[in-house]
């Protein structure tokens, strides 16, 4: 699987803050995104029950439906103290509005309810990336950090605002959006990602 410089590459998301993130990444290797979003390419149901299965059944779908290469993240929030959760469900525990203030709040209302006191917390970002009808590739990131109560900082999207991540004292939502994604789960993933050779430079 090789992708040269100005491939066309459909960002297999509805998320406006997830393609901006994978836009941020793509940038420096010049390849020309396209969102799902923005090909009004139908959202497939997430039926994995990993993130790497939810990711490559994302990214199988852009792929054929679109006819060009396509990649799909699949993350989300990893609470120690919740047993994983919500994890894959993520997205859904903020619901059809994907109102992820719904979201945080009953995080916190379950810690309560457990009476936690361990706080740790990741996030998880599996990357997978498929030619129509064809080969699939996928790769896994995480970030380590803990929850912070009540939500802080209005620079980021979904969990960003009661996460901090190892060794700041600043959630996501607070870091300046280039100093996140050079440290972030999905920025971890991409290493990989980069890594496996997939972008050349050669047109």
């Amino acid at each position: 699987m090789r992708l040269p410089r100005g491939s066309l590459l459909v960002v297999a998301s509805h998320n406006q803050g997830k393609v901006r993130e994978i836009k941020a990444l793509l940038g420096p290797h010049g390849i020309e995104p396209v969102s799902a979003g923005d090909l009004k390419l139908p959202e497939p149901e997430e039926t994995g029950l990993t993130f790497i299965a939810n990711a490559e059944l994302k990214a199988r779908a852009a792929a054929d439906a679109s006819g060009h290469p396509a990649l799909a993240d699949d993350s989300g929030l990893w609470v120690d103290a919740l047993e994983g959760a919500p994890g894959i469900y993520s997205a859904r525990w903020a619901g059809p509005a994907k109102d992820f203030r719904i979201a945080m709040a009953r995080i916190e209302k379950e810690l309560k309810e457990k009476g936690a006191t361990d706080f740790s917390a990741k996030f998880v970002c599996a990357l997978s990336i498929a030619m129509p009808h064809g080969e699939i590739k996928s790769f896994e990131g995480e970030v380590h950090g803990h929850l912070s109560f009540p939500p802080r900082g209005d620079r980021g999207f979904g969990y960003d605002p009661i996460f901090v991540p190892k060794g700041w004292d600043q959630t996501f939502a607070e870091i300046d959006p280039q100093t996140k994604n050079d440290m972030s789960h999905r920025a971890h993933a991409f290493t990989k990602l980069l890594h496996s050779g997939i972008f050349t430079e050669s047109l």
